[in-house]
């Protein structure tokens, strides 16, 4: 679609959102290239200002465009999807050609309360190492994680250096720890004033908080509970139809 069809059932606004997002996605507009201002697009596709601006916004709050005040609406980078399965941020980042990095935030040891006692099957007051790291990638800050680990699998973990290494990598190598199953909830929240901060988006920001369970031979190990900012993620998965039962 290049023109918008005024006979189309499909709003106006909606076929210019259509027409810019094949601009996008043919890498016409690439990463960070402004596209045409208002004016422009009044002019080219003959629309009144408000249909034009009901279809950049909608680009915008689905994090396609972004605006800079006083300079004008650009080109968003594209959404990482979010991976499904266990692996960490490190080998997601890379395998998507990215540079992972991670900044230390707080790192502690405290007794685990009713909740992580329940959480890993142990007795409330047993040792918890809890570690907080700001995730980037190619330096943007994309992810805060929140790692709770028993501390009697990984004694001295606390002493290691973790700041741009894989948390996953330092307990396999370090300590024998493969985790070979788990399980993941992905909840829709809103950024606090830290994380926020942390993230560089503004409070109140959407986000998906992620609660993630790792296991080793049965035994849970770690739970990590982290919030990833929502105008840099989506979620995708395959479905399929089962057969019919014969």
């Amino acid at each position: 679609m290049t023109t918008i069809d005024p006979h189309s059932p499909v709003p106006k606004y909606f076929q210019l959102r259509a027409i810019l997002l094949d601009l996008i996605e043919s890498a016409e507009l690439p990463v960070d290239a402004p596209i045409p201002s208002e004016r422009e697009l009044c002019v080219q596709y003959r629309l009144s200002r408000m249909t034009v601006r009901q279809g950049v916004d909608q680009l915008v709050s689905e994090g396609r465009l972004y605006r800079v005040p006083g300079k004008g609406t650009f080109v968003a980078r594209p959404k990482i999807e979010m991976p499904l399965r266990l692996v960490s941020f490190t080998e997601d980042m890379l395998a998507r050609g990215l540079r992972p990095g991670a900044i230390d935030l707080e790192r502690r040891t405290a007794p685990a309360d009713a909740r992580l006692a329940r959480v890993f099957g142990v007795e409330p007051g047993t040792e918890i190492h809890v570690i907080e790291r700001l995730r980037t990638a190619d330096g943007d800050p994309m992810a805060l994680e929140r790692a709770h680990i028993l501390a009697s699998l990984a004694p001295d973990l606390l002493d290691r250096r973790l700041a741009d290494r894989s948390l996953y990598g330092v307990l396999e190598a370090v300590y024998g720890l493969v985790f070979d199953a788990g399980d993941q909830t992905i909840d829709a929240s809103l950024a606090d004033a830290a994380d926020s901060r942390h993230l560089q988006i503004a409070r109140g920001s959407a986000v998906l908080l992620l609660q993630r369970r790792s296991y080793t031979g049965g035994v849970c190990a770690e739970l990590g509970v982290s919030t990833y900012r929502a105008d840099r993620y989506q979620i995708h998965t395959a479905l399929g139809n089962p057969p019919p039962h014969s």
